[in-house]
């Protein structure tokens, strides 16, 4: 269940034989890359010595440094510990541009998976009362969702004003049809809609890719688990959050499917031919931008935040799905959602910088934002404790529930999971066969329900960096803290 929000299309250009940037120490869990050539800003990336050696086999530090380079960005370009190659920016990457002084907007610092997220559910079971029911418990899950990159979903739209209203509502007007109930909204980022989805900006194609993907899991890396709190660090906070030891939990990790893909390359495509118009030179096309409040700036962003809504719907589906399942099993319906935090995305958040507030237009590409206790963004029983941050390890490690911190880093930032360490190919050349991964995983403890077992290698364990020095990276480096552990006891793989 590899947690990253990595693509097989996030094909990252390179410059053959440049050597990666210089790292300076600059604190705990924090490193630096001074200001050279055009970059306007430095590069801070976060991260434990144990980290370092995979940074610099993959070039990420080198998209830093790229991503340095952009048209009002301010403060530094981020990067989380789970840090690894993206399209663009580095997957991990974290960057902010001031929109009154000529901030851009940069697809590539979103990713093709618009919205991609994870969203954590919670149940009144305990490990104990799964023991003879797992192996039926995830056939039944297995069945129940949608996975693969084809067709298939828990919501087969076909009314073009009603997907209008998907674009536009996201997880609201899910659970306003009958999929869910209202306080799943109270515990999603932004209520499960984000405003200023325009649907006229999204491509028929993209319409025509996304309409028979609503609710469905989709494949690479996305995954359902089925979990149980394994440890709890913070007992106060993990209280408010609705965690106990040994409870049975379910995590979901997926977006906004073909939809989000296609209007990340339309965009990506608009943006390139428009920089020369406002005088913008990147180093690399995959940071293809615009200003913000220009035309194709908030066209992009119109048509983002219809994406994001549709992998709120998406996550919504499945959640009911989930539901369905688990009751069919056990008896049991009343999952209840933790938080639902999408680790793709660019919005225009407001943060004080300097002594005087800003509008930013934050990017967070493969990374979660991590608001600490106090924020008005988060809902009112959170507001005391801090947002939820979920950190998925890797299918066969553990997961985490952190809290955002104050100040936190990053424009309040954390890392979104494990991070790959290997390709997919190379994953799959040095790993056993799928049938043979899925075996040795069930020898210990987890039950594996995959819809390609030839690919399944591709997402074996080792293809990910340690999920524990990447959680102990954020927690020194003061980005997050730990509330508690989640161990995976079977899981469903695209």
């Amino acid at each position: 269940m590899p947690q990253t929000a990595h693509h097989q299309d996030d094909t990252p250009s390179a410059v053959p034989g440049r050597e990666p940037p210089r790292l300076r120490a600059d604190g705990p869990a924090r490193w630096r890359i001074d200001r050279t050539g055009d970059m306007r800003v430095p590069g801070v990336v976060y991260a434990s010595e144990q980290l370092l050696p995979d940074l610099h086999d993959d070039r990420s530090l080198e998209q830093v440094a790229n991503v340095a380079t952009l048209p009002g960005i301010v403060e530094a370009s981020y990067a989380m510990p789970d840090v690894h190659w993206g399209y663009g920016f580095p997957i991990g990457g974290v960057a902010a541009t001031d929109v009154a002084a000529g901030g851009v907007v940069s697809p590539g610092g979103v990713g093709f998976d618009i919205s991609c997220g994870v969203r954590l559910l919670a149940a009144p079971l305990a490990e104990g009362e799964l023991a003879d029911d797992l192996g039926a418990l995830m056939d039944a899950l297995a069945a129940a969702t949608p996975k693969g990159m084809g067709r298939g979903a828990v919501w087969h739209v076909t009314d073009r004003g009603e997907f209008d209203r998907i674009l536009v509502d996201g997880a609201a007007y899910a659970v306003a049809r009958g999929y869910g109930e209202p306080a799943d909204l109270e515990r999603c980022e932004d209520g499960g809609r984000l405003e200023g989805a325009d649907p006229a900006q999204v491509s028929e194609r993209a319409r025509k890719r996304g309409a028979g993907q609503v609710g469905s899991l989709g494949s690479g890396n996305h995954f359902l688990e089925v979990q149980v709190v394994d440890r709890v660090l913070d007992p106060a906070v993990a209280q408010v959050f609705g965690l106990a030891p040994g409870q049975v939990c379910v995590m979901i990790h997926c977006g906004s499917r073909g939809l989000g893909h296609q209007i990340c390359s339309d965009h990506v495509r608009v943006m390139r031919e428009a920089m020369p118009r406002h005088g913008i030179r990147v180093p690399d096309p995959q940071l293809a931008c615009a200003p913000v409040d220009s035309s194709e700036g908030e066209a992009y962003l119109g048509a983002l935040a219809a994406a994001a809504n549709y992998a709120r719907a998406n996550r919504q589906l499945l959640t009911e799905a989930t539901r369905d399942a688990v009751a069919s099993v056990t008896g049991c319906r009343d999952l209840r959602l933790v938080y639902d935090v999408s680790h793709n995305l660019a919005k225009l958040e407001t943060h004080v910088m300097d002594g005087r507030a800003r509008r930013l237009c934050v990017h967070r590409k493969g990374a979660t934002r991590a608001f600490p206790a106090g924020s008005p963004e988060l809902p009112e029983d959170l507001r005391s404790v801090g947002q939820p941050v979920l950190l998925p390890g890797s299918m066969g490690t553990a997961s985490y529930v952190l809290c955002g911190q104050d100040p936190g880093g990053a424009f309040s930032s954390a890392a979104h999971g494990a991070g790959r360490r290997m390709s997919r190919h190379e994953a799959k050349r040095r790993g056993h066969g799928g049938s043979e991964l899925r075996d040795d995983l069930a020898r210990v403890g987890i039950e594996v329900r995959a819809g390609s077992l030839r690919d399944l290698p591709e997402e074996a364990p080792q293809a990910y960096k340690d999920v524990e020095e990447v959680v102990r990276a954020c927690e020194t480096a003061g980005l997050s803290r730990r509330v508690a552990r989640l161990r995976p006891v079977g899981v469903v793989k695209g």
